[in-house]
């Protein structure tokens, strides 16, 4: 007879449950066999979990509870292989266990059936013992008791036994074959929701706002339902896409699962290129503990140079608001512009995240002066950040002119007024919008096309001192 032959005599003749442990219960795997865990976590509220534990099996059939699972699990992604022995352990069957142990549940498993009430006496406050029959546990517990119906009875309720169907943690059950004697160190990977990281970045300036500290810090938020003791930990920076397709999620897990695991000594991370993504290895192993927000330095780098812009933006609309007033922006933003080069003291991919912006008081004590969202950002690019708007610069814009020259061919001029309220000289960009196929006929400022309906103008403004920016372009709608 062929081996596959008896094997499938085999798995007709014995039950699910075939003996793992020599008394026909399934072997329990717990942490307590675990012997490293990795974990490698995307933006996108998902994770990888790669759990390394040691297992003694004879050569035959086994049922193999894997207990402490992460909670949310994706079951359709688990992939089991022995780095002992590969050849010699295949999955016959697999099973997810999640029917977790509660009081509602655990009551509705003993419907119908004999339980005890623990009463108290009234006045001697002497507990005494009732036999009950459980009947219903729709809308809350109804009991026989003496023949007598009671509803919502208030003494403590006292089972015989746990139901075997009932499990207090998330738990994998395989059934396997295994072909070898002896300890064999098995590998079970898979994805799971749960668990999230950001970037968060402190820039503290320096007093001429010239150039500032930068810290990065990485916040891991795990909330996938399981504790990762000792773990290698990856980050994934990136934006992947997710295939609805169980199939191809498992054939992802199962190449990510045969990829190396990283270990260091030190705790910092070391980035490199993955895919079309960036991966952050954290040197060394950290615990991360279900329900727990982790922050771990990500990077940090002194007098990093700065770059100060005022920047004025034109009216969205062209001309005129639904009430026929021209439309003029006052506001005047600040923004601040830093090179991600190694000849500015970074050079390194970064991460999308928040970055804050502190600055010494005049007391050289800390004080936020804003923030922005960054987004990721390749070595030897730029990162600009918003601040705010500026408090003592205006900006005022006016339409002069607007003429109709011949069909469709209109001539507009428009003056931005500068005021600079500052103790010291700026020099204020000037985004205007430009509809159509225009031109530029006059302008008091150097005119620079940027994109095909905007110009820029750099606008140098005295302190305590008024410019005004005038041009004038002509228009074919």
């Amino acid at each position: 007879m062929t081996r596959g032959w008896i094997l499938a005599v085999t798995l007709l003749l014995l039950p699910w449950a075939a003996p793992a442990a020599g008394e026909g219960r399934p072997l329990a795997v717990t942490q307590e066999q675990q012997r490293a865990v990795a974990l490698t976590v995307y933006n996108g509220n998902l994770g990888l979990v790669k759990d390394l534990r040691e297992i003694t099996l004879p050569p035959g059939l086994h049922a193999v509870q894997f207990m402490d699972v992460a909670a949310q699990i994706n079951p359709t992604t688990v992939h089991l292989k022995s780095l002992t022995d590969p050849a010699m352990l295949r999955i016959l069957e697999q099973n997810y266990e999640y029917d977790l142990l509660n009081p509602q549940k655990l009551l509705e498993k003993y419907v119908g059936k004999a339980v005890k009430l623990v009463d108290r006496r009234i006045g001697t406050g002497e507990e005494m013992v009732v036999d009950a029959v459980l009947l219903s546990m729709n809308g809350g517990p109804v009991y026989q008791i003496d023949g007598q119906i009671h509803l919502n009875h208030h003494g403590r309720v006292i089972l015989p036994t746990l139901p075997a169907d009932l499990i207090a943690r998330p738990t994998l059950v395989w059934l396997l074959e295994n072909g070898r004697n002896g300890r064999q160190r098995v590998e079970a990977s898979y994805l799971t929701g749960g668990l999230n990281w950001r970037a968060d970045y402190v820039l503290v300036l320096d007093p001429r706002e010239a150039g500032g500290d930068l810290t990065g810090w990485v916040t891991l938020d795990n909330r996938s339902g399981a504790t990762y003791r000792e773990a290698t930990l990856k980050l994934v920076a990136g934006d992947i896409h997710r295939a609805p397709e169980a199939t191809r999620l498992r054939e992802a897990m199962a190449k990510a699962a045969d990829a190396p695991t990283a270990e260091a000594a030190r705790r910092e991370f070391v980035e490199q290129g993955f895919f079309e993504y960036h991966l952050y290895t954290l040197q060394g192993r950290t615990t991360v503990k279900q329900n727990q927000t982790k922050q771990l330095n990500l990077l940090q780098a002194t007098g990093v140079p700065l770059t100060k812009h005022f920047i004025y933006y034109g009216a969205d609309q062209y001309y005129r608001n639904a009430y026929g007033v021209p439309i003029s922006n006052q506001k005047v933003g600040v923004y601040l512009e830093l090179q991600n080069t190694k000849a500015h003291r970074l050079g390194l991919p970064i991460p999308k995240g928040v970055l804050r912006v502190y600055k010494a008081d005049g007391e050289g004590s800390l004080q936020f002066v804003g923030e922005d969202t960054i987004l990721h950002t390749p070595k030897d690019e730029r990162v600009k950040i918003k601040m705010g708007e500026a408090f003592d610069l205006v900006a005022e814009r006016v339409q002069r002119d607007f003429r109709k020259i011949a069909s469709h061919l209109y001539d507009v001029e428009w003056e931005v007024a500068l005021r600079n309220h500052k103790e010291e000289p700026v020099t204020i960009t000037v985004i205007e919008p430009v509809p159509g196929d225009w031109q530029v006929l006059a302008a008091s400022h150097p005119a620079e096309k940027i994109e095909a309906h905007t110009l820029r103008f750099q606008v140098p403004v005295a302190k305590g001192g008024t410019a005004k920016l005038n041009y004038r372009v002509r228009i074919r709608y």
